[in-house]
């Protein structure tokens, strides 16, 4: 069972008042409905979702909801299920603001359908339970969308959604329009405001477990990086050493720093910092990080000048 499924069976199980079903309603039925003059038809793929949408038109309206097993147009293994609404239908499209008295359609709903945080929430639950989907943390990257056919409906959902600051946008596909978030956060954000609970608990321990590891990954990414550093410094040096003794440039050198040459040789792979200790314990003199860089800057330099020297003489004689 994918993720999505997983959170449309745990929502579907939730208890609401008449206003909430009315709201709820209204977000599957104006993102699904394809109907004729004498009936409402709903189609979904997903057995608790028909007891859900069936039970609410029984308890609001005392209609039976006819229920057949149509065929699947999507070639999905899934059986698909279509709902008939067969009576009262303009009331029940005036009832949950899809169509005015007149029978004539309504960009949005009236305001008066979600003026409350509860049906704005359940108007958003049933806008995914109609199409939304939300990939499982746990198997790819994070990403909730909703599949809306109208622009008008779409840009309504994406104020809803951002009323609670989700971050929500839209991109315009083939066939309808796509609000979407890829913000972790706002997504387990909206798993809490449609009643997702477990949901939210599976989200959230997936996203602490995934933030832990690229924590790790980071930290063992710059431990790396510090040891290529000083591989590298510590290969510098000892090539710089090795241009002054070729050049018999040792001589030009104080006590200090032919100290500093000879424990780079004897310790090669040692960081400044360890290598100032190292000599701080072996002469008994103490020595910084900062003034044994300040030897080994003399020694860059001389090296500097002979290997300038040696260029030009070369250059010279050709």
């Amino acid at each position: 069972m994918s993720f999505t499924i997983q959170i449309k069976e745990e929502i579907s199980s939730i208890e609401t008042s008449k206003s909430e079903m009315i709201a709820e309603l209204s977000g599957y039925i104006r993102n699904n409905h394809s109907s004729e003059k004498k009936e409402i038809a709903l189609t979904t793929e997903n057995k608790f979702l028909v007891d859900r949408i069936t039970s609410f038109i029984e308890e609001m309206y005392k209609i039976k909801a006819k229920v057949d097993i149509i065929n699947n147009a999507n070639f999905s293994k899934k059986e698909l299920f279509e709902i008939t609404i067969p009576e009262n239908i303009k009331s029940i499209y005036f009832d949950l603001g899809i169509k005015n008295n007149k029978g004539e359609f309504l960009e949005t709903p009236p305001d008066y359908l979600i003026e409350g945080n509860a049906e704005l929430r359940a108007y958003l639950r049933g806008a995914f339970l109609q199409s939304g989907s939300i990939s499982d943390p746990n198997t790819s990257g994070y990403h909730l969308e909703i599949l809306i056919f109208k622009s008008s409906e779409a840009v309504f959902i994406q104020k809803i959604l951002n009323s609670f600051d989700l971050n929500a946008k839209i991109l315009s596909r083939d066939k309808g329009y796509m609000l979407y978030i890829k913000e972790a956060d706002k997504i387990s954000d909206f798993l809490k405001i449609i009643g997702a609970n477990k949901a939210v608990l599976y989200y959230e321990n997936i996203r602490v477990f995934k933030d832990k590891k690229n924590q790790t990954n980071r930290l063992n990414n710059c431990e790396q990086a510090n040891i290529d550093k000083v591989v590298q410094t510590a290969h510098d040096q000892l090539k710089e050493i090795e241009i002054i003794e070729k050049n018999d440039g040792i001589v030009l050198l104080d006590d200090k720093v032919k100290e500093a040459i000879f424990y780079r040789k004897k310790y090669q792979e040692s960081s400044l910092k360890e290598l100032a200790e190292i000599i701080s314990i072996e002469t008994g003199k103490k020595i910084t990080k900062s003034g044994l860089n300040h030897r080994f800057r003399k020694i860059k330099d001389l090296a500097k000048n002979f290997k300038k020297m040696n260029e030009e003489s070369i250059n010279k004689n050709k």
